[in-house]
């Protein structure tokens, strides 16, 4: 542990976090008209698949854009291996494909490289990316901007839930899916309530743990992922990400008593495979923490009512932000600075 005093409240993380609905209030309302002639550009092309590149909490924001492409566009959706171009130099057959490049900073040489060899095999680009005068909005065909402002704290908090946001307009523009546009209206006041929610129950449960799962499925996965990325990057805990159906394939075996679990679930059908999870899990005495809905065998964190599915990830990850930095600082770690991190990880 860092030894840090800071109080949690006092966090550049806790502050940028709950920036987050009036960053996504602008976002939605600046990238409208911009997002709906992408759209149309998309239905035009008819794209027979898109492929995502990413790292970090940019891939797990990734994660989500494949559940909801898949989900209300029909295309398939897959996750590119920036190495492919950036080590082993593979040359690609892209024609008719969408590359979305999703990087905070988009500076990042791999996605540089991985970009700039998918619009030279044909693929149409588009960067979801903060910095809008960066090296990868500059080669990209079309770029959605974050809108997130400066984030001065390791980790991503307001670009994460940014990049989810841009993912959902996106989408909601392209197959023009009227209650995925009608949530996205709801969407900042609905994060606005969420930042305030208390989850002081996960912090308590979590202060002197040091290993557990974190589960999600369908459009929950992606936050389950960042949730676990979170944990180790800020609170110094190990924690892994499994979906829903995948943890009883294995992973269920070193669950005992006492051993702690997280599940974000969202109001759709994915529902019931997340319901026996739960139950699997209280039978063997864990301890069951639970966003999204409520059980008589978990400890239950407080969740935004009536969020609709498809934008319930982006509402529960803002609380788990303000509870997981609060948890840093419980466990004597600054959240602003992890060891041995810093903002823009450059890989090739």
């Amino acid at each position: 542990m860092s030894g840090s005093k800071i109080a949690a409240i006092d966090t550049r993380m806790y502050k940028e976090a709950r920036s987050a609905s009036a960053i996504v209030e602008n976002q939605l309302r600046e990238n409208s008209s911009l997002v709906q002639r992408i759209g149309e550009l998309l239905r035009d092309r008819k794209p027979q698949v898109v492929l995502t590149c990413a790292r970090g909490s940019s891939d797990h924001a990734a994660t989500y854009g494949k559940y909801l492409i898949e989900t209300f566009a029909g295309i398939p959706t897959a996750s590119f291996a920036p190495s492919v171009s950036s080590i082993y130099s593979a040359k690609q057959n892209m024609q008719g494909a969408v590359f979305l490049a999703l990087s905070q900073s988009g500076a990042s040489p791999d996605l540089l490289v991985s970009a700039k060899a998918a619009r030279q095999a044909g693929a149409l680009v588009i960067a979801l990316v903060n910095v809008v005068d960066s090296p990868l909005a500059e080669l990209a065909d079309e770029v959605v901007p974050l809108h997130a402002g400066a984030e001065t704290s390791v980790a991503a908090t307001k670009s994460y839930i940014a990049t989810l946001t841009a993912l959902a307009q996106l989408v909601a523009a392209w197959t023009r899916n009227d209650k995925l546009v009608d949530a996205l209206t709801e969407l900042p006041a609905q994060l606005a309530e969420a930042k305030d929610l208390d989850w002081q129950a996960a912090v308590d449960a979590l202060t002197e743990a040091r290993n557990f799962f974190v589960i999600g499925r369908g459009l929950g996965l992606g936050i389950a992922q960042e949730a676990a990325l979170k944990f180790k990057e800020t609170a110094g805990l190990h924690a892994e990400s499994y979906s829903a159906a995948e943890v009883r394939h294995g992973p269920m075996a070193i669950v005992d008593a006492g051993f702690p679990v997280l599940l974000f679930t969202q109001d759709d059908a994915t529902r019931t495979g997340v319901d026996a999870v739960v139950q699997d899990f209280s039978a063997r005495d864990a301890v069951v923490l639970v966003a999204g809905k409520s059980y008589d065998c978990a400890v239950n964190l407080p969740s935004v009512e009536g969020v609709y599915a498809a934008t319930a990830p982006i509402v529960l990850i803002q609380s788990f932000y303000i509870m997981v930095n609060a948890l840093a600082v419980a466990r004597g770690y600054d959240p602003d600075s992890p060891p041995h991190l810093r903002k823009v990880t450059e890989t090739l």
